[in-house]
């Protein structure tokens, strides 16, 4: 018999040696087992049992089949129930019988004695195709199901929908592959709802929604942090953050490059995953670089809906930490963010470990929630089947196929994960509480309850509480909570120059920030004191504010020659910043040959300038305008300039012309890499 890779590969994992394991909460395991012959389906409390964690940890079972059958995201309203979408037609064997059938639900859990274990379940909607996006608000509930963006609504107080309005036709592609199509509504810090892996994002306007274009991030999952910058992430790469809006990029469209926007926090440290049992049930096991010598996955190959976690009753030190799911290698990661005092990086919080990992192999986790009663929880959509149809290799259908993976389906559990000693919060019932009630909810340690509190006061628009807010986005002892007060102020249209004004100078960069967006709204007409506050901001020191800075001055008026100063200063600091020079140039569609033709008055040299002129060239020669195009190329031309202006002139047009890198791009990815693809 002629022994092929996959068969030398299976054959190497089946001789790995077993060892003893312990249980959740307990010292992590110093060994592996073998492969079983198949995968069986276990109880929830026997799959509970395979679970690795650090000491302390543990979970909770929240709910389970026969209440639950393919939960895939989950999102709770102002009481505290929780909303799941039951993606029931997802890959129920291997040819993906009746995929398009309209089985997929929204369900609403209760617990009505307070143990924490749903008891009650209500189907809120049902003959769903494929549903795959939720977000509860105080008007309805927004319910993706690609191309379709319905707002559900439930009239009577039953929890039963009995009407649907369409929001959008175009929330994804109806015949487009489940894994990679529109999903996630997050309600954000600045009050729009965000996305993934999809073009558009949209916000409540006066009653109706307001639906915009912009640039696609991600693949599955969105969390946002206390200042509100947005984390994504793809199939094989941990973690990207939006350091500034997408918005920002969307204004020039001859940009090369978008830094800023969804910037990568990779590392190879960070991709790198440990599972607690083989893992050959990968898409592409087979190939060298997937699986360790002793059978295990090396880096993420299906991680998603990353999950800042931002409750007040697990470990202080888990705050703010970045919570990741990988079904294909049965586990759950953590990741801590950090400021280094130029930019955000991450690293693993443990050394050649996860935060949970279980030798089940249908342990499925696939979606994260940071909950209203402060702790963190976990989707497990416990299917044996993790990947698509039309991305299964002969290899992983082989491994379905011998642990029978393929069948039974119709399961699903959601997990609490709690620490020694862990008191769960009191329900919130928020939609009870008044304005003003809401208005001190913002003060809030748990970021489930500010968000909450934050949207139902701008969805009610109730601007009676405008004071109150005031008070509290200019006093509030803790900077998260005046964040919210304005960002709250905003979204009622109740904010006031003055409040944005004082902002600007808070302790807290991530208020300043805020403010620089803010103050957007009053920069479009010259000579008005909010000018002269954000043009002052160009001496802040912190990376943050100077980036968000070099996006602001482009809200200031096309041509002001305060905006074009400002442009210059930040670009002769800081040209060799990448992120500087993207933002600055996405806000000088049409002007940036004004701004180059400033930088070159400088004869001589420097890494600021040089990188800088040869960014804004670029931009330029993509943006096809003739007039612009002839002046930049006549200015390579001219023999009279000092050398390298000429040459950092050229190679802005090669970046455009030829795809030459642009200063400050990364070098590429070495080839290992890279070898990581779906499941």
């Amino acid at each position: 018999m002629i022994l092929t890779r996959p068969r030398l590969v299976a054959l190497l994992i089946a001789a790995t040696a077993a060892t003893t394991y312990a249980f959740q909460g307990r010292p992590w395991p110093p060994g592996l087992q073998t492969v079983p012959a198949d995968s069986p389906v276990l109880s929830p409390e026997a799959s509970m049992q395979t679970f690795f964690m650090p000491p302390g940890y543990r979970v909770e079972l929240v709910a389970s089949e026969p209440m639950i059958e393919e939960p895939i995201a989950i999102d709770w309203d102002p009481e505290g129930r929780l909303w799941v979408i039951e993606q029931r037609g997802y890959m129920r064997d291997l040819t993906a019988t009746d995929e398009r059938a309209p089985i997929g639900r929204v369900s609403v859990l209760e617990d009505t004695d307070g143990d924490g274990k749903m008891d009650k379940k209500t189907v809120f909607l049902d003959g769903l195709v494929q549903p795959r996006a939720l977000k509860v608000l105080d008007r309805g509930v927004l319910v993706g199901e690609p191309p379709n963006l319905w707002l559900a609504r439930d009239t009577n107080g039953d929890l039963v929908s009995d009407t649907k309005e369409l929001v959008v036709d175009t929330y994804g592609t109806a015949m487009a592959n489940v894994e990679h199509n529109a999903n996630s509504l997050t309600w954000a810090l600045d009050n729009w709802i965000y996305t993934a892996e999809h073009n558009g994002y949209l916000r409540l306007k006066h009653g109706k929604f307001d639906y915009q274009p912009t640039l696609a991030r991600g693949q599955w999952g969105a969390s946002q942090d206390d200042a509100g910058r947005i984390y994504r992430n793809t199939n094989e790469q941990a973690l990207f953050v939006d350091l500034l809006p997408a918005r920002y990029f969307m204004r020039n469209p001859s940009l090369l490059r978008t830094r800023g926007s969804y910037e990568s926090l990779q590392s190879p440290e960070i991709n790198r995953v440990w599972p607690v049992r083989p893992t050959p049930g990968v898409n592409r096991g087979y190939q060298d670089g997937i699986l360790q010598p002793d059978g295990r996955l090396v880096r993420f190959t299906a991680v998603c809906s990353p999950t800042v976690y931002r409750g007040d009753r697990l470990p202080a030190d888990l705050y703010g930490n970045v919570f990741l799911a990988e079904p294909a290698g049965n586990l759950v990661s953590r990741l801590i963010v950090e400021d280094d005092g130029t930019t955000l990086r991450s690293k693993k919080a443990y050394e050649g470990a996860e935060f949970l990992a279980s030798t089940d192999e249908r342990f499925r986790p696939v979606y994260l929630s940071s909950a209203p009663d402060g702790t963190l929880y976990i989707v497990d959509a416990y299917h044996g089947i993790i990947q698509h149809k039309g991305f299964i290799t002969e290899y992983l259908r082989d491994q379905i196929v011998s642990r029978k993976l393929d069948r039974p389906s119709g399961y699903g559990r959601i997990y609490r994960v709690v620490h020694d000693g862990t008191k769960r919060d009191a329900r919130p019932a928020l939609s009870k509480r008044s304005a003003p009630q809401l208005v001190e909810v913002l003060a809030h340690p748990n970021g489930w309850w500010r968000d909450t509190a934050q949207r139902l006061l701008v969805e009610r628009g109730d601007r009676s509480v405008a004071a109150a807010l005031t008070r509290q986005a200019v006093g509030a002892r803790d900077w998260r909570t005046r964040l919210h007060a304005l960002w709250t102020l905003d979204g009622i249209d109740a904010i006031e120059p003055a409040t944005v004004t004082r902002a600007l100078q808070d302790p807290s960069r991530d208020v300043r920030v805020s403010a620089l967006q803010l103050s957007e709204r009053w920069l479009g007409t010259d000579g008005n004191a909010m000018q002269a506050a954000v043009l002052a901001k160009v001496d802040d020191t912190d990376w943050a504010v100077r980036h968000q800075l070099a996006a602001t001055i482009g809200a200031l008026p096309a041509g002001a020659s305060a905006r074009d100063t400002t442009a210059v200063t930040l670009l002769e600091r800081f040209g060799t910043d990448p992120l500087t020079v993207d933002a600055v140039a996405s806000g000088l569609a049409g002007r940036e040959s004004a701004v180059l033709l400033r930088l070159l008055q400088a004869p001589e040299a420097t890494p600021q300038r040089t990188a800088a002129v040869t960014v804004l060239a670029a931009t330029v020669i993509r943006g096809a305008r003739d007039a612009s195009v002839q002046e930049v190329l006549g200015w390579a031309a001219d023999a009279g300039r000092p050398a390298w202006q000429r040459q950092a002139l050229i190679g802005g047009a090669e970046a455009a012309l030829l795809g030459a890198p642009l200063p400050g791009n990364p070098p590429p990815r070495p080839a290992a890499a890279t070898a990581a693809a779906p499941g």
